[in-house]
């Protein structure tokens, strides 16, 4: 029986070896990787879904609700999202040894800032397969060597991933263990891996509550934590109402289970008994059950009562809080207070409200007139991401290439000496 600390300490050490070759791989090279790897997606699409589709058949005994079954199924139209994607990612700058800044010092050495890649990437994610592949890309782009460590509910899917990917490594000539995927689903794998400090430079878990708490507290390497996503929609008194009812049935109804969807909405009570009634029609027509505040149940057919611990939950389905607010202040207040800081949004034709809005709300992103759902890497023009940080340090918001990168200070001199 192979033991799990020997197992895990050769994960990190092949990841370690594979990250000091692909500092020397140029652009050309990792975009052959992405390019190959597109094309063995697509080629191998049946093949894929036929893996996916033993975890589909174990959904029920993982107790998976219908928004993360629709996460975990891959059909052709996603795995060919998927390969886009990779073209996309194909498509950005190259981020590794971009200049940040440079002066010459009044002693003639010339100090660059340059772009470095982070190292090892140690990354745990639930559910979502594409995840698997978004994540790899954007690591290797970024000169990373990566460490997958996924959710049992998509371990056959993301076996079927990860061997497309080692497949494209081989045949481009990159390191064999670049990317690498923990063929374990053993909890207490996780717990070794948040031990290897020495070998792993940073962790990202992009999961639940308890995955990410438990990532925080363990970790002996920093973490880029991805909590909750309370997001919210407010409608201002000088809001559009048709566009505020398109933008919150977006928000709420799109993908319910993704973390960019909203949660809560606020709307200015004067507005309230002309907007609510309109948004209540829209929403329940998507089969959205609303929790209510007292006054803006007024205004409603039907709605459950709202408590204070729903305007801290992550519903993660189509249930919405609804609360009624008298004035922007009170909105922003409510925000800074029960959001988790990750994207909330404002429906206003006012420009001032909304530069107040913009300035005083505290999260990764926040939006004037459109869907919370647009806090995404592939919509920012990331061409992925592989999380959305509602932490500050080092990164906030989706977490793309540069968000992957730290830097160096490359000093160039002609023989000066301090003096």
């Amino acid at each position: 029986m192979v033991n799990l600390i020997e197992h895990v300490q050769q994960y990190a050490n092949r990841a370690k070896a594979a990250s000091r070759e692909l500092v020397l791989v140029n652009g050309e090279q990792k975009n052959a990787w992405l390019r190959k790897s597109a094309e063995l997606i697509l080629s191998n699409s049946k093949a894929i879904q036929t893996e996916n589709q033993k975890d589909l058949d174990k959904a029920d005994d993982y107790g998976l609700n219908a928004a993360a079954i629709d996460r975990l199924k891959l059909t052709d139209d996603r795995l060919e999202g998927i390969a886009n994607a990779l073209e996309q990612i194909i498509m950005l700058p190259e981020p590794v040894g971009e200049v940040i800044e440079s002066s010459v010092r009044p002693n003639g050495l010339l100090v660059t800032k340059v772009q470095v890649p982070l190292g090892v990437v140690f990354f745990i994610y639930e559910s979502r397969p594409n995840v698997t592949v978004d994540a790899a890309a954007l690591c290797i782009k970024s000169g990373n060597a990566v460490i997958l460590r996924g959710g049992k509910e998509a371990f056959h899917s993301n076996q079927a991933l990860h061997s497309i990917l080692k497949q494209a490594l081989k045949e481009t000539g990159l390191p064999e263990y670049a990317v690498q995927l923990v063929d374990t689903t053993d909890r207490e794998a996780v717990g070794h891996f948040l031990k290897l400090n020495e070998q792993i430079d940073v962790t990202i878990p992009r999961g639940g509550k308890s995955l990410i708490e438990r990532v925080a507290s363990e970790a002996t390497m920093p973490v880029i934590k991805h909590f909750d996503g309370i997001c919210h929609v407010y409608v201002d008194q000088a809001a559009d109402l048709k566009m505020a009812a398109d933008i919150i049935v977006n928000s709420k109804c799109h993908r319910p289970g993704v973390c960019n969807a909203a949660e809560t909405l606020l709307v200015h009570s004067a507005v309230a008994e002309e907007f609510l009634p309109l948004a209540e029609q829209a929403l329940t027509g998507q089969g959205v059950t609303l929790k209510a505040c007292e006054r803006s149940s007024k205004y409603l057919k039907n709605s459950d009562p709202a408590t204070e611990e729903d305007y801290r939950t992550e519903y993660l389905d189509l249930i919405l809080s609804v609360k009624i607010v008298d004035s922007i202040e009170e909105a922003v207040n409510h925000i800074n207070e029960y959001s988790s800081q990750h994207t909330d949004t404002i429906v206003t034709g006012n420009l001032k409200a909304s530069e107040y809005f913009l300035n005083a709300v505290d999260s990764s992103a926040v939006i004037v007139n459109a869907s919370t759902r647009f806090n995404d890497g592939g919509e920012f023009g990331l061409g992925a991401e592989i999380g959305i940080s509602t932490d500050k340090f080092h990164a906030r918001g989706p977490c793309g290439l540069k968000e992957l990168t730290s830097y160096k200070y490359v000093v160039h001199g002609n023989g000066q000496i301090r003096s």
